[in-house]
């Protein structure tokens, strides 16, 4: 972000607060002519600064209250090892997020399921099967004191 930052973080705190603002709304929030917001969002989304926009879905409205951090330990980090327990990331819709770790433990992941036994049927299935993964140690969120999705954007220019 340059000169224009400003206005870039006016527009990128906008949507993501709210990406069904209109263009309108948008642009008269940012202070900003239509025209002017809409070339800079286009900018953004091709410079992949805006990856998407989507829905934020209440888990616990779909029946997926339960929130578990697992800490997952590979027996090593050779390239099938590696490739292996990322492919099993990628496929399993109950991992919401995947942190390669530098401490106790290689990655950490966030899961989504309905409840502790849907949580033991997904780890041993998918997890524990996988020939890799030496351990799993699961802790469960007893209760969300923040969720955020809005990056910090006060110090950006």
């Amino acid at each position: 972000m340059k000169e224009s930052g400003n206005s870039e973080r006016k527009l990128l705190q906008l949507i993501q607060a709210d990406a069904n603002l209109s263009l309108a709304d948008l642009s008269e929030r940012a202070g900003l002519s239509q025209s002017s917001a809409w070339r800079k969002i286009q900018e953004l989304e091709a410079t992949g600064v805006i990856r998407k926009r989507v829905a934020l879905l209440d888990p616990r409205k779909l029946d997926l209250k339960l929130c578990v951090i697992a800490h997952v330990t590979l027996e090593d980090h050779h390239e099938e090892a590696v490739a292996s327990f990322s492919a099993v990331v990628q496929d399993r819709p109950e991992i919401m997020e995947c942190y390669a770790l530098s401490g106790n433990s290689d990655y950490m992941l966030k899961i989504r399921a309905k409840d502790v036994e849907d949580y033991e049927a997904f780890m041993t299935r998918h997890l524990l099967r996988n020939p890799h993964v030496r351990t799993v140690v699961s802790s469960f969120a007893l209760r969300e004191l923040k969720f955020s999705t809005e990056l910090p954007l006060r110090g950006l220019a």
